[in-house]
């Protein structure tokens, strides 16, 4: 195997430039908050706010409805240009959007075959919802604060009070699923999980958060803050999109399939209804 010489020599020389900067640039000047303000912050919230319609709100309430408004755009864009269009031999787009809808609706199906439409349409928009607003922070959007400093929108979910809500949300449509499906005995079996949604909802900020501290402690550092944050941040972003999406959807197909499911006296009166009806 050859080497070219010249690509060689042009790796080499980007490499000592990058070396030489961070060597060059030293100790980090001119922030207005020291590591420990800025990693406190970006747990709490309680600094760096925005004004919203002359309210100080978080700054992962403006992600989310940033992110919840580009959904639904997108949405209304496929259904309107892209569906009608649809053919029986799908294009490229028309099979990546089958597969997609086919995995959650599967996932649906698999752990709960008695009831699984509404749950397959939760899965995928929560699902959605958690992957692309985790994926939003790589846009880099920036925003003024209350103070007139300029900080960048995070991610939705690395709120604490998001991730709660989304647990609480997928709670409820367990519930719902045992209601529908179990009636009083499926309203039992959810409510006995009863620290069910405090451990979805910081097991998706604690994922989040840690990705989100991460890297603001790498860009803090100029010596750190060549190349690596890129690589840090892309990886630990995309890793935590796939990976809390999965976690997320599957346990609420798991619980949802398990209460809905019906118990044996309900089983056989529909038995006795079908055969009536036969």
């Amino acid at each position: 195997m050859k080497i070219d010489k010249k690509k060689l020599l042009i790796w080499l020389g980007l490499i000592a430039a990058l070396l030489a900067a961070i060597v060059l640039t030293g100790h980090p000047a001119g922030h207005h908050e020291s590591i420990q303000q800025a990693m406190r912050d970006a747990v709490l919230h309680d600094t760096n706010r925005i004004s919203f319609f002359g309210l100080a709100v978080d700054p992962a309430l403006i992600s989310a409805m940033t992110v919840s408004v580009l959904l639904l755009l997108f949405a209304a864009v496929i259904r309107v240009f892209f569906v009608p269009r649809f053919q029986l031999v799908p294009g490229k787009f028309q099979l990546f959007l089958e597969q997609i809808v086919g995995m959650f609706a599967n996932m649906a199906k698999t752990n709960s075959p008695h009831r699984h439409r509404f749950l397959g349409l939760y899965l995928f928009s929560a699902g959605a919802y958690i992957f692309v607003g985790t994926l939003f922070e790589l846009f880099g959007l920036q925003a003024i604060t209350t103070a007139g400093h300029p900080i960048t929108l995070p991610a939705p979910l690395s709120d604490i009070n998001a991730a709660i809500a989304m647990g609480c949300l997928s709670y409820l449509v367990i519930l719902s699923g045992g209601i529908s499906g179990a009636g009083l005995h499926g309203v039992g079996n959810t409510l006995k999980e009863f620290s069910l949604p405090i451990s979805m909802s910081f097991r998706l900020f604690g994922a989040l958060l840690s990705g989100l501290l991460v890297t603001e402690l790498v860009y803090y550092y100029m010596q750190l803050s060549f190349l690596l944050p890129v690589l840090v941040g892309v990886l630990f972003t995309l890793l935590h999109a796939l990976v809390q999406s999965y976690v997320l959807t599957m346990l609420t197909a798991l619980f949802y399939g398990e209460v809905s499911e019906p118990s044996e006296k309900q089983r056989a009166a529909r038995s006795d209804q079908k055969a009536q009806a036969a």
